[in-house]
């Protein structure tokens, strides 16, 4: 049997035709058959939690928008739309890609205990998007992971974080050939793996953190304590796929990198190095919860730059010193979009200070930035996991259309919590006073609107590539 899973390593990119080959740069070679059938699978999950999240986005994007709102006076329903929402628009599709990566990156080995992974992680999810309709549940907006206080929730999560579990082990253990690790595409390799060792450092984190919070605390503020070191680690895993996809698009569409394979491979494992002191924080800082919180703040304003900024600086200058045919628009649209959105979320993050829409303007920047990025690795990746060819004017298209959303209402948060606007609220327990105040979050509704056309668009987009394979 180890025969050959040898002899698939060896021959993997073989089967897929194209222009990516190993070694020509910052692009991964496609696996073998059963890793890209399991990768097609995580995406699939991957869709089908942004289809979610679309859906609830309009209700929360509506029941916040000026005059609008009036319309929708079911605050409860808005918070548990809002905890819906949120898992499925981060935490799911980013796990869920995250699975879709891992898979690529990985041998055929064990592929059976990654489709269990995926089972798990799907019957997780499909538990949490019913939690709301299935029995009664007090929606909590902690941060990182908001949750309903209900056993069929919690059931759902733990269930979607066995199967995540699972899959991330398997990543580690399931590595591709050594020959596979060179040159440009032995980076993207490294991006991928780094990650996978964030994951397992946020799942000890979770786990640690239950261990340490007291359950004597409020409801609200123990879920915070419960998900913060976790949540923010989980930060890192997410930095580090999108930091290397953002090599992977740059490589797809022309873009001539000032950057040795060697150098790209520091840069990234640069961005797993702050990871390292998570422990430290829970053994000198965890008999102070307020001290336990700060250091990961911290943690992730300071070491969160170690890799963006220089790779983000050298990937913009390869895309004005090369360009590929207009077959690459798509990849090229969504790495620019990815860049300037995250740069902006990142310096927003040096505005904080109260707890208000300049915290949510923040999460939106380099959240929405994760989003496409792995956006356009999805589409970049739909013919090459065996479907057709995406229409690409509409995949061109999109990326501009979500990211000047997503910065529209970017400027609409901003503006609202620099008059005091708090986050987490809806219809009139948000205060809108004077004009500043309803124009701020006019925008914000409109920007909204106009990310949820954008991330329909991408639906589409990727659902008439799906139909059929090639």
């Amino acid at each position: 049997m180890s025969s050959t899973y040898q002899q698939e390593d060896a021959n993997q990119g073989a089967e897929v035709a194209g222009e990516e080959k190993r070694g020509s740069g910052f692009a991964l070679s496609m696996p073998s058959e059963a890793s890209r059938k399991l990768a097609s699978g995580w995406l699939w999950l991957g869709i089908a939690s942004l289809v979610g999240a679309g859906l609830f986005a309009i209700l929360l994007v509506l029941s916040r928008t000026p005059y609008i709102q009036d319309v929708f006076p079911w605050v409860d329903f808005f918070h548990s739309a809002l905890v819906v929402h949120v898992d499925l628009s981060v935490l799911l599709w980013f796990m869920a890609f995250a699975g879709v990566l891992w898979s690529l990156n990985s041998s055929s080995r064990f592929v059976g205990i990654g489709w269990l992974a995926l089972v798990l992680a799907s019957g997780g999810a499909a538990a949490i998007v019913l939690s709301p309709f299935v029995g009664a549940g007090k929606p909590l907006m902690s941060n990182y992971v908001p949750v309903i206080q209900s056993a069929f929730f919690f059931s759902g999560l733990i269930v979607f974080g066995a199967g995540i579990a699972i899959s991330v082990l398997r990543s580690l253990i399931a590595a591709p050939s050594a020959d596979l690790w060179q040159r440009g595409e032995g980076s993207i390799r490294i991006g991928f793996y780094a990650a996978s060792i964030a994951t397992v450092f946020a799942l000890i984190s979770f786990g640690w953190s239950y261990a340490l919070v007291p359950d004597i605390v409020e409801s609200t503020q123990y879920y915070d304590l419960l998900f913060w070191g976790g949540g923010h680690v989980l930060q890192f895993t997410y930095l580090l796929l999108m930091l290397a996809g953002w090599l992977w698009l740059a490589d797809a569409c022309g873009a001539k990198v000032p950057l040795t394979p060697r150098v790209a491979s520091i840069f990234l494992i640069l961005g797993l190095l702050p990871v390292f002191y998570v422990p430290f924080i829970y053994l000198f800082y965890g008999d102070n919860l307020g001290n336990y919180m700060v250091q990961f703040t911290q943690l992730m304003k300071v070491g969160g730059a170690f890799a963006p900024v220089p790779l983000g600086l050298a990937i913009l200058y390869g895309i004005g010193a090369g360009r590929g045919p207009a077959a690459t628009d798509p990849q090229r649209a969504a790495l620019l979009s990815s860049i300037i959105l995250f740069a902006i979320g990142g310096g927003i993050s040096l505005m904080i200070g109260e707890s208000n829409t300049i915290i949510t303007a923040h999460y939106h920047g380099t959240g929405g930035a994760i989003s496409l990025a792995f956006m356009g690795l999805a589409i970049h990746l739909l013919p090459r996991l065996g479907y057709r060819e995406p229409d690409l004017k509409w995949a061109a298209l999109m990326p501009y259309i979500y990211g000047a959303g997503q910065l529209l209402h970017i400027l609409g948060l901003l503006w609202s919590g620099g008059y005091g606007v708090q986050r987490k609220v809806a219809g009139a327990a948000q205060g809108l006073h004077g004009f500043a105040q309803t124009a701020g979050m006019g925008l914000m509704g409109l920007g909204g609107l106009i990310a949820v056309v954008g991330g329909i668009m991408f639906l589409v987009v990727v659902f008439k590539a799906m139909r059929r394979r090639a």
